[in-house]
């Protein structure tokens, strides 16, 4: 027997390698009564005494999540948080600062993990030592995610392209400014610039557009000639937006006209020195 199980009782052991020679890793309590036979209150102990050992995580109201034989039960870390976490919402996908630290593109370590949903009324709860918050999208919002292996565990993550749009939409659920400024530039050899541009054409929003042009535009990395003339396409001479607070605080950039944006951020607040261009937009 695996040294990792000799501390289980029979039952206890029943249950893990029977999921795990299923390649399953979630079961309820019911399934625990029907596969060894027993009774509520001894399945609740089985429960328990799996717990306390480090072998099954609450997912849910009466789910659980295997820790397999394999891995053993030291292994409590953020690879079972975003496998527990992604049994709450459905449908779900994880995104913001949770999805940028997956890509490598941020090294904030984060004790929050953002999920993207499109239902309504999921409640912020605490999982592992973990703060775990869910965004409410609107259906055209909740596209561009994948299926990516996190440690062994199947979960749904914004792809890399959605990552940066979702940062860039929402900069206070990725860190700041300057994080995100600088999450652009660490992708932008490794995007797809086709799918970007159709992805913030599917959203439709021209505010977003400007932001994201903006911001990839004074990266040192740049924005692709094409790909900006694209994105500036979809500009009007009447369009303006912000970038920042409402209200304009000292010592702020101020009004860009190539981009036709409000930015109501310091040079600091951007991690640096920006260039404007001072021409007009064309």
């Amino acid at each position: 027997m695996d040294s990792n199980l000799r501390s289980l009782s029979s039952y206890g052991t029943q249950i893990v390698l029977s999921l795990a020679e299923d390649g399953r890793r979630e079961l309820d309590r019911s399934e625990i009564i029907a596969r060894l036979g027993i009774s509520k209150d001894s399945a609740d102990k089985v429960i328990r005494s799996l717990r306390r050992k480090g072998w099954l995580e609450r997912a849910s109201r009466g789910r659980y999540l295997l820790i397999p034989p394999d891995q053993g039960p030291e292994v409590i870390g953020e690879s079972n948080l975003l496998a527990l976490a992604s049994r709450i919402a459905e449908p779900y996908y994880f995104a913001y600062g949770t999805a940028a630290a997956h890509y490598g593109l941020t090294t904030q370590v984060r004790n929050v993990v953002w999920i993207a949903t499109t239902r309504s009324g999921y409640r912020q709860r605490e999982l592992l030592g973990a703060s775990i918050r869910f965004v409410h999208l609107t259906p055209r919002k909740f596209f561009g995610y994948e299926s990516v292996s996190v440690f062994g565990y199947p979960v749904l993550m914004s792809d890399r392209e959605k990552t940066i749009i979702d940062c860039v939409d929402r900069i206070n659920l990725a860190g700041k400014a300057s994080e995100v400024r600088r999450m652009i530039a660490a992708a932008a050899r490794r995007i797809d610039w086709e799918k970007i541009l159709r992805y913030l054409e599917q959203i439709g929003s021209v505010s977003l557009m400007q932001r994201f042009g903006f911001l990839a535009a004074t990266t040192e990395a740049g924005i692709p000639p094409d790909a900006r003339a694209r994105l500036k396409q979809r500009l009007h001479p009447s369009t303006r937006s912000i970038l920042g607070p409402a209200k304009k605080p000292a010592r702020a950039i101020g009004y860009d006209r190539d981009w036709q944006l409000m930015v109501h951020l310091t040079p600091q607040d951007l991690g640096g020195e920006v260039a404007l261009d001072p021409k007009p937009a064309a």
